[in-house]
C-alpha cells in the first residue's frame, strides 16, 4: 500500500477499518478482558461479545478513537494525510480535506494523533548520546495580533550515528536544574550509555545513575556551544525552523508537548523510503494510547 489509491482500496469500508483495529488489539484473536475466554460474536452495534460471559467490548475503547461519533474511515484518512505530508497538516487543512463540520473537531483530532506519535516506554537511545537544553519562545494570538509569549525550556537528546544524527528525544522541562535534567536523561537514554554534555553542573549526577558521563569543555577548537555539541544544536535549529514553516511559529506553551512529539516522530523516521509505513506505525500507536478528553488537550496535559 504505497499510494492514496491503494490506501482507499485497502480501507474502503468502515468494516475494513474496524477489522484492522481488531487485529492490532487482539493479534491472536479476541480475548475477553472480563473472563479471559477466547472467541466472540459481533453484535448489531458492532461490538465484540464474549461467547462465555456476554461481556461486550469495542475495538475503539481505550484508544484515541474512544467514543468517536465520526467514521473510522475519516480517522484513517486523517492519519494517512498526516504521515504523507512531509512538513505539516494543519487543523484547517484537515477540516477541508475530510469535510469535517467544525474546526474544533479537526484540531482535537490532530492533538490526539500528535499524542500518539511518541509512546511512553518507547525504546531509549543508546551508545553515545549528546544532551543539552534550548529555549523555545511561544507566539500567541492576542487581540487579532501575534505576540511573543513566554519562553519554554526544552531538553534534547541526540544519538550519535557516525558523523550524523540517529534517533532523538525532546521534552519540555520546568528548569535546567539537576532533578528535571537527570530525569529526562533517565527517560530518554539507556543506562550504560555514554552521555555527552557541556560543563553545566546539573549533569554531574548522571554517573551515579549508571551513565558514562563525558562533559565537554569549550576550548579553541569548539569555540561555541554549538561546536561543542553539534548534533543537539542541529536538532534544536531544525525544530525551530519546522515550527516556523509548519505552524508559522505560532504555538502556545500548553501545546508545545504535542509539537515536540510530532517533530520527534517525523525526525526519527525521516530516512524511511516508504512513507506508507509511517501510517501503519501511527495506527498501531493510536491503538496503544489512552483517550484524552478535550479539556486535557486544550490544557496540554497528558
Amino acid at each position: 500500500m504505497r499510494t492514496l489509491a491503494e490506501f482507499e482500496q485497502r480501507f474502503a469500508t468502515e468494516g475494513a477499518c474496524r477489522a484492522y483495529l481488531a487485529r492490532l488489539r487482539w493479534p491472536t484473536g479476541f480475548c475477553c478482558p472480563q473472563c479471559t475466554t477466547s472467541g466472540s460474536w459481533t453484535t448489531t452495534r458492532r461490538l465484540m461479545m464474549c461467547r462465555r460471559c456476554g461481556y461486550q467490548a469495542s475495538v475503539t475503547a481505550g484508544t484515541i478513537f474512544h467514543r468517536t461519533r465520526l467514521p473510522l474511515q475519516d480517522w484513517f484518512r486523517a492519519m494517512w494525510w498526516m504521515t504523507d505530508q512531509k512538513h505539516k497538516l494543519s487543523a484547517l487543512g484537515l477540516q477541508r480535506l475530510l469535510g469535517l463540520g467544525s474546526y474544533r473537531t479537526a484540531w482535537s483530532w490532530l492533538q490526539k494523533l500528535r499524542r500518539a506519535m511518541v509512546l511512553p516506554g518507547q525504546d531509549r537511545l543508546a551508545g553515545q548520546v549528546e544532551v543539552d537544553e534550548t529555549y523555545v519562545v511561544s507566539v500567541e494570538a492576542r487581540g487579532g495580533r501575534r505576540q511573543l509569549g513566554s519562553k519554554a525550556l526544552v531538553a534534547i537528546a541526540a544519538q550519535i550515528d557516525g558523523k550524523g544524527i540517529g534517533r532523538i528525544r525532546l521534552r519540555r522541562i520546568p528548569t535546567a536544574s539537576a532533578s528535571p535534567l537527570v530525569a529526562f536523561v533517565k527517560h530518554a537514554v539507556k543506562p550504560g550509555s555514554v552521555v555527552i554534555t557541556d560543563e553545566w553542573e546539573a549533569y554531574v549526577g548522571l554517573t551515579q545513575e549508571g551513565f558514562k558521563h563525558r562533559p565537554r569543555v569549550i576550548n579553541a577548537s569548539s569555540k561555541t556551544a554549538s561546536g561543542l555539541l553539534p548534533r543537539v544544536h542541529r536538532v534544536a535549529s531544525l525544530f525551530k525552523r519546522w515550527l516556523v514553516g509548519t505552524h508559522q511559529g505560532a504555538l502556545s506553551r500548553e501545546q508545545l508537548d504535542s509539537y515536540l512529539e510530532e517533530f520527534t516522530f517525523r525526525f526519527n523516521r525521516r530516512t524511511s523510503r516508504y512513507r506508507w509505513k509511517l501510517f501503519y506505525s501511527l495506527v498501531a500507536q493510536a491503538v496503544a494510547v489512552e483517550p484524552a478528553p478535550y479539556f486535557r488537550l486544550v490544557a496540554g496535559t497528558n
